[in-house]
């Protein structure tokens, strides 16, 4: 995705929990395993007589009669064989950092979201979202479906997010008409042009410009 900076991504019909737990997760893997910290793992660093010693100094029989048998126990950590160009394993990604990261997940991404899962919210909690980010979820409701018995009733239980106190305003908006016009005009700026939100399109373009 890295290589394709314009381009936008819209994942429907699964919310945004989903997209905040797995931009954390990728976070925390970058952060132990980038091409600097995974040396932390290579048992190449290993004290070996250091190693040695304080098993037959410390170490009960269970230890101390397979001390020859390290080899095999570290053999897990690291291939023999391993070709170093393979260690990196965010290369090909383009990935260098965790900003670079985030940048993908935060620009690049957009969620859809039913009105009535309040798990909406986290995408704009920056307390928690990795270096204080915030996802673009935004409002896709599938009020034509079966499970929608009263049109009337799906805005009025997205609005629940402010009832609750769980997103501003601000992130309402951003929810219900600002993440869906900046996924669309990504590609395209002239999407909206003749429609009923043109000139609020327009204006927030202009805004953000």
């Amino acid at each position: 995705m890295s290589r394709f900076p314009e381009l936008r991504f819209a994942f429907l019909e699964g919310g945004v929990a989903w997209g905040c737990n797995l931009l954390s997760d990728i976070c925390g893997h970058f952060e132990k395993r980038n091409r600097e910290d995974i040396e932390h793992y290579n048992p190449a660093h290993l004290d070996r007589a250091l190693l040695e010693s304080l098993i037959a100094e410390h170490g009960d029989a269970l230890f101390t009669d397979r001390v020859d048998r390290l080899d095999e126990t570290l053999s897990f950590l690291s291939d023999s064989n391993e070709e170093p160009n393979t260690i990196d394993e965010w290369e090909k990604s383009g990935i260098t950092s965790k900003a670079d990261i985030i940048k993908i997940f935060t620009d690049q991404c957009f969620f859809g979201c039913e009105a009535d899962d309040p798990m909406n919210a986290l995408a704009f909690n920056d307390a928690i979202n990795p270096d204080g980010s915030r996802l673009r979820a935004m409002f896709a409701s599938d009020i034509g479906h079966w499970d929608v018995p009263d049109f009337t009733g799906v805005l009025p239980e997205a609005w629940e997010l402010i009832e609750d106190d769980l997103v501003t305003r601000d992130q309402f908006s951003d929810f219900m008409f600002g993440n869906v016009a900046r996924l669309f005009t990504g590609t395209n700026p002239h999407f909206f042009d003749g429609t009923a939100v043109e000139t609020q399109v327009r204006q927030l373009l202009a805004d953000e410009a």
